[in-house]
């Protein structure tokens, strides 16, 4: 892949973006984004994934970024300071990025984790997984597209993989105007990909799975679960591939029942269980669905795991958000005695954590129980957040016990 020079960032005559009065203090306080409706002028003629400088009302400067006119994110930032944006700080933000993952993420019987989380890694728009010997690579932002080549020759320089995928295939791109596709960059993807998570033995299709082919920020979460696993009867709705039921059979659940929608996910969990030795009913239903009707059965378990998928990908969609988390937590309480667990989860950053815990906890009230809030906890330690940039926390971990 052709390596190009981008050091005209900083140069004279560069296009200018002007944000509008009142918008400069978040590009201040470190957001990594200028949306279209927040632009006021602009000097030059910018190209789509070419390099423009933001200032603000007054001329002051903001920072250097990628611009694209079909986004509603006008220009992601890649830097708030005067530098150059060259392949040499791309390449040093991966390895920044490699290395902050070796300082947090020493955990036995752990080979996987996010290596790059986009913006919060101050690399827009790339995501890059690793699963055992597998590197997924994502490009999801048409200007950092050109140093395709540049992050993926440093991922190799810093990881050492046997195989790293270019999956470009998610939907943004299109809306970025890039083209969607998927190959292997470096070395042979084998026929099944295998990796471990706290002991824990996964097979995931890296190739048509969702996201990279399996979602790592769970794994603390994982972990924790475990605790009030053993001799309990344990729920995993939205299972996926099995994160939670496998860490739960693994522990001594005495019953573990996994429920997803996708017959693909159902297959993967059976095939998981068979990895771990463990027993494990995996149920392809409608999550909203098989709830109600083990309501109707009064069925009861002792741990009741929800972690479904985003409700809400915009704010203005959060009533309705509002409403199925409800949903769940109702039929889920129904099914738990006192003394029962509770985890469930919000993975939507449009879900703020005290609206999200609210409506969990109206869903005990319109019970007529009680409920004491053990813990609320996040996504795991390599998806980090970034100060100034509230994007990046989206998952809450809310874990109740029925107190009767």
């Amino acid at each position: 892949m052709e390596k190009r020079d981008c050091r005209e960032a900083g140069a004279e005559g560069m296009p200018v973006v002007h944000v509008i009065n009142g918008r400069q203090k978040k590009l201040l306080q470190g957001h990594p984004w200028v949306y279209g409706n927040e632009i006021e002028r602009i000097q030059g003629e910018p190209q789509d994934g070419g390099l423009v400088t933001v200032v603000d009302f007054r001329g002051r400067y903001m920072g250097a970024g990628f611009y694209n006119s079909r986004s509603l994110i006008t220009v992601r930032l890649l830097t708030h300071r005067r530098e150059e944006v060259t392949e040499a700080l791309i390449a040093a933000r991966v390895r920044e990025a490699c290395a902050y993952r070796r300082f947090v993420l020493e955990r036995p019987g752990t080979d996987c984790c996010r290596l790059i989380y986009g913006e919060a890694d101050r690399l827009p728009g790339v995501i890059c997984d690793r699963f055992g010997g597998v590197i997924v690579l994502q490009i999801l932002a048409l200007g950092m597209e050109r140093f395709t080549q540049t992050i993926a020759d440093t991922l190799m320089e810093c990881q050492r993989p046997d195989c790293l995928v270019l999956d470009n295939e998610d939907a943004i791109r299109k809306k970025e105007g890039m083209a969607c596709f998927s190959r292997v960059l470096y070395g042979e993807l084998p026929r099944e990909v295998l990796l471990q998570e706290n002991g824990v033995r996964f097979s995931v299709d890296v190739m048509h799975g969702q996201k990279t082919g399996c979602f790592l920020d769970q794994k603390d979460n994982h972990r924790f679960v475990q605790q009030f696993c053993h001799g309990a009867r344990v729920l995993d709705c939205f299972s996926y591939i099995g994160g939670f039921a496998l860490h739960a059979a693994l522990a001594g659940a005495s019953s573990v029942t996994a429920v997803d929608i996708s017959e693909a996910a159902v297959e993967r969990i059976k095939r998981n269980a068979g990895l771990n030795g463990v027993q494990v009913d995996a149920v392809c239903a409608n999550c909203f669905d098989y709830l109600r009707a083990q309501g109707k059965e009064k069925r009861r378990y002792d741990v009741v795991i929800l972690d479904p998928p985003a409700f809400t990908k915009a704010h203005a969609n959060m009533a309705s958000a509002c409403r199925g988390y409800k949903e769940i937590a109702l039929s889920a309480m129904r099914l738990l005695p006192a003394g029962g667990v509770l985890a469930t989860h919000s993975c939507s950053y449009h879900m703020p954590e005290d609206v999200f815990v609210s409506t969990v906890l109206s869903a005990a009230q319109d019970l007529h129980r009680q409920v004491r809030v053990m813990t609320l906890r996040r996504q795991d330690i390599d998806h980090p957040v970034l100060a100034g940039y509230p994007e990046s926390y989206y998952l809450k971990s809310l874990w109740l016990q029925m107190l009767d």
